[in-house]
C-alpha cells in the first residue's frame, strides 16, 4: 500500500490536535461545562495518568484479544490523553516528533545505551 497519500492528509493532525487541545486549556478560556479536555486538566496530572493507563490496559486488551479495529480505536485513544499530558506540561508534539527524527536511522539498542551513559553522568 502506498502511504505517501494518505501521509499529506495526516501529516499534521497531531499538531492540529494539539492546537485544538491548547484552545481548551482552562487558562485560555477553556471550559470546563463543556470540555472534557478543560475539565481533565483542571482536574491535573494525576488524572491525565491514570486515563493513559485505562487507555494503555485497554489497548492491550484489544491487541491480546486480535481485534485490529479496536487496537486502532484504543491508540487512538492513548494518542488523545498522551497529548493532553504534553498540554499540560506547556510541551508540543512535535518536540516528540524531532526526538524521533533525531533516533531514526539509530539502532535501538545504541540509543538506548546512550541514554543510559548519559544518566550516569554527574
Amino acid at each position: 500500500m502506498n502511504n505517501s497519500s494518505t501521509n499529506s492528509s495526516h501529516e499534521w493532525i497531531i499538531s492540529r490536535l494539539a492546537d485544538v487541545l491548547q484552545s481548551r486549556h482552562p487558562k485560555h478560556s477553556g471550559d470546563t461545562d463543556t470540555s472534557y479536555v478543560a475539565r481533565l486538566l483542571t482536574k491535573g496530572q494525576d488524572s491525565i495518568l491514570k486515563k493513559i493507563g485505562e487507555e494503555s490496559t485497554e489497548l492491550v486488551m484489544a491487541s491480546k484479544d486480535g481485534q485490529p479495529e479496536a487496537v486502532v480505536a484504543e491508540m487512538a485513544d492513548l494518542w488523545f490523553h498522551c497529548l493532553v499530558l504534553l498540554t499540560h506540561h506547556g510541551l508540543r508534539p512535535e518536540a516528540v516528533m524531532a526526538e524521533l527524527e533525531r533516533r531514526e536511522g539509530v539502532s535501538g539498542i545504541a540509543e538506548k545505551a546512550a541514554r543510559s551513559h548519559a544518566k550516569e553522568k554527574p
